[in-house]
């Protein structure tokens, strides 16, 4: 009973916000999404990189330590991403639709929060190393994936590296190997600001879902169970082996069950990837996160099996 109150401590909060956010969002009507257009720029060009770079770069950061954290989440990313791959050939579907959403999950608007209230303030830096890293795994294998066979091409691999956040994400590791030092009141400024990228990207997370249906529920429901059900027992057989701190496993655990990432809806519109089925694989799985999300913080908390 006690960690099943844990458990809902945890996830209630996440949850509420996003509720709040659909809600104002049904509200508010059509006005909304010019609104939060100017709002999730700031976010992702500001708000977020500044939540990256001042994690990565912290004093108590350790590269060394959390290296074996970012290698599950890369691990995890790819494991996914081959372990979806006969599902997506036995019922037929496209692998440009149903990979990528399985490779890259809600690390960032739902998972940064969720480890946070999980595991305390300490956490935020292993935390976006998970995050970044998978970001890292969807911008070059997943926008190739989805590239491939086609004759326009929008984008390239290099753009990976003038996006806020990667650049953020490179200039942070630099800052933590080198340990360079920043002035503390510039530092606590970053710090202030990067985290109220926080609870913004829960509440656009929750605005996002006014835009999705359930149009094309089976491919939905199926994503939405293989996702993290996939990213659970790729983070089993990593806990058999990764020599990963309570703390860590937990972390990898929670990082495993996130469903997949609101983004990859924005990328398929933008590759014009049978985007009304990645939106229902997005939508069901934030809604069965309900379900793996209480799973995989459940697994984590146990202790070690191995």
């Amino acid at each position: 009973m006690e960690i099943l109150d844990r458990i809902t401590g945890i996830i209630l909060p996440v949850f509420a916000i996003i509720a709040i956010g659909y809600g104002y969002a049904r509200w508010r009507g059509e006005v909304v999404r010019s609104d939060m257009a100017s709002v999730n720029r700031v976010s992702m060009e500001v708000l977020a990189p500044l939540m990256v770079f001042s994690a990565l770069s912290a004093k108590d950061f350790d590269l060394v330590h959390n290296g074996w954290l970012i290698l599950a989440s890369v691990i995890i990313s790819l494991g996914s991403g081959v372990l979806a791959w006969p599902v997506a050939k036995i019922l037929g579907y496209d692998k440009r639709t149903f990979l990528p959403p399985m490779m890259y999950n809600n690390g960032g608007n739902m998972g940064v929060p969720l480890m946070l209230l999980a595991f305390g303030p300490e956490s935020l830096s292993a935390a976006v190393a998970l995050f970044t890293a998978a970001t890292f795994v969807y911008f070059s294998l997943g926008i190739k994936m989805l590239q491939h066979g086609r004759d326009t091409r929008p984008g390239s691999f290099l753009k990976l590296f003038k996006s806020p956040i990667m650049v953020a994400m490179v200039l942070g590791v630099l800052f933590a190997v080198l340990h360079v030092p920043l002035p503390q009141p510039l530092f606590s400024a970053m710090k202030l600001l990067g985290e109220a990228s926080i609870p913004i990207m829960l509440f656009a997370l929750g605005v996002r879902m006014m835009d999705i249906s359930f149009k094309s529920w089976h491919i939905g429901l199926v994503g939405a169970v293989t996702c993290p059900l996939v990213g659970l027992i790729v983070a089993f057989a990593l806990d058999q082996v990764l020599p990963l701190t309570s703390g860590q496993r937990g972390q990898m655990y929670l990082f495993g069950a996130l469903p997949p990432a609101v983004l990859c809806f924005m990328v398929a519109e933008q590759y014009r990837q049978e985007p009304d089925k990645v939106a229902a694989i997005v939508l069901m799985g934030n809604l069965a996160a309900l379900v793996f999300v209480p799973l995989g913080l459940w697994l984590g908390l146990q202790p070690s099996i191995r």
